[in-house]
């Protein structure tokens, strides 16, 4: 661990401040519009290349969500964002929209959004596609550099606890269904909640779960970023990723893994794709190819917006989900109880992938499915996105086209197999006898709910 790396990278930060204010006034004095020099090839190549450099230097602050309104059967409703439920490493969000009188009721949606180094705004697009459809709350992490050493730790334990305690606050006498969805990293915390509130026969378990894009089980079809996890190991990255978050940040002292790590790391991985695109952009601008340039900026003003994980949460996930994958080797605890996803019995599962995903390969998520092995086989679906990598599984034009109406569809299907059935949500309603596996799919496309 590196006590002072975190601080030198502050201190280059603040450096280029001086070089930062000099650019952005470089590309206000060459784009204004009554400046002759604005409409010359070597005016529009000095803007072009003044707001390139501030871009890449720049700090990203936290994005706002910005979704204040949708349709919701047919009308415009204005929307509104609150706060309801509160600690110290996450806020869950909700999404109130402004229903007309005699609305019917929908149900609650629980996105369980990464922990990965980006805001819950990744989600931005997961989050307006079901907005139409469903009552939406969201886990917004909060930034582990934000947080005091008095607020305490935050790890994998901690995570779980979090999920269960926002299952049982949206669950409430009187109201809608709550259906749990967690994108990517999240898959594996979030079976691990349902397993643990099974076991203890939890009232408030939600109806259905549907995990995208997850590592339940690395060893299926690994990416680089699997190998590279497993054979290094926890303690390379202990002493190569954990730092000290700095003065005078409200966690300073914390050990934490950056987010600009994190992002590095990403950005290696297609070093290429994000060359070309600067390269595209400062075309564009040159062209005054506005609406080019916008689309760029808008994606990477999310891209470039990156949080500390703290140390013991980062770590404990690859030791746990990518070192010795605990959970499908059944072998993982919480607190020191076991996670048996075989306890689960009365929520409905619905795994999702993308054809061309590289950060959890075909059939990690998929895996999900074999290990709650006592979910009926009518409360179960699995579906594999053609053509469509990690981002694209939960946004983009085949998400809101193709896999948010099967997710909608789905979550419809549990909850009139529950209401024409109530003693499926009870343990007993599955015997031991049922526990049969599932078979996996051999060809891309849904594996459809079996009738009752």
């Amino acid at each position: 661990m590196n006590h002072y790396a975190y601080h030198f990278y502050e201190m280059a930060h603040l450096a280029m401040a001086p070089a930062r204010a000099l650019s952005d006034l470089t590309r206000l004095t060459f784009k204004n519009p009554a400046n002759p020099m604005a409409y010359t090839p070597l005016g529009r190549n000095l803007a072009a290349s003044a707001e390139l450099f501030e871009r890449l230097t720049r700090r990203y602050g936290k994005p706002a969500f910005g979704l204040d309104k949708t349709i919701v059967n047919g009308k415009a409703v204005a929307v509104e964002e609150e706060i309801v439920w509160v600690r110290p490493f996450c806020q869950l969000r909700h999404f109130r929209r402004h229903l007309p009188p005699r609305t019917p009721r929908q149900s609650r949606l629980l996105i369980v959004a990464p922990m990965s180094g980006h805001y819950a705004t990744l989600l931005r697009g997961t989050v307006e596609t079901f907005l139409p459809t469903h009552d939406v709350f969201v886990t917004d992490w909060v930034d582990a550099r934000l947080v005091p050493l008095s607020a305490g730790r935050f790890d994998l334990d901690d995570y779980i606890d979090y999920v269960v305690e926002m299952c049982e606050f949206l669950d409430v006498a009187g109201a809608p269904p709550v259906h749990l969805l967690a994108v990517c990293q999240p898959s594996v915390p979030a079976l691990a909640a349902v397993a643990r509130m099974e076991a203890e026969k939890d009232p408030h378990v939600p109806a259905s779960m549907t995990l995208m894009g997850g590592p339940i089980d690395t060893r299926r079809s690994p990416t680089a970023v699997n190998k590279v996890a497993e054979k290094r190991g926890s303690q390379w990255f202990r002493r190569n990723c954990i730092h000290v978050a700095p003065f005078p940040y409200p966690g300073a002292g914390r050990e934490v893994y950056p987010g600009f790590l994190q992002l590095s790391g990403f950005m290696a991985m297609n070093l290429d794709r994000h060359v070309n695109a600067h390269v595209d952009m400062f075309n564009h601008l040159i062209k005054g190819d506005g609406d080019s340039a916008v689309k760029h900026r808008e994606f990477y003003d999310e891209y470039l917006a990156v949080m500390d994980l703290t140390a013991e949460f980062y770590l404990q996930t690859i030791d746990k989900v990518f070192v010795h994958h605990e959970l499908p080797r059944g072998v993982m605890t919480h607190r020191g109880h076991p996670v048996d996803p075989c306890a689960i019995r009365r929520v409905g599962l619905m795994t999702v992938e993308g054809e061309k995903d590289d950060i959890s390969g075909v059939g990690q998520t998929e895996a999900a499915q074999d290990l709650c092995c006592n979910i009926p086989d009518g409360l179960r679906m699995h579906y594999l996105q053609k053509d469509v990598g990690h981002y694209g599984v939960f946004n983009g034009s085949r998400f809101r086209k193709e896999i948010a109406p099967r997710i909608c569809a789905f979550h419809a299907e549990v909850e009139a197999r529950f209401a024409s059935d109530p003693g499926l949500r009870s343990p007993a309603a599955v015997s031991p006898a049922s526990e049969s596996r599932p078979q996996p799919a051999t060809a891309p496309g849904a594996r459809a709910m079996s009738p009752a």
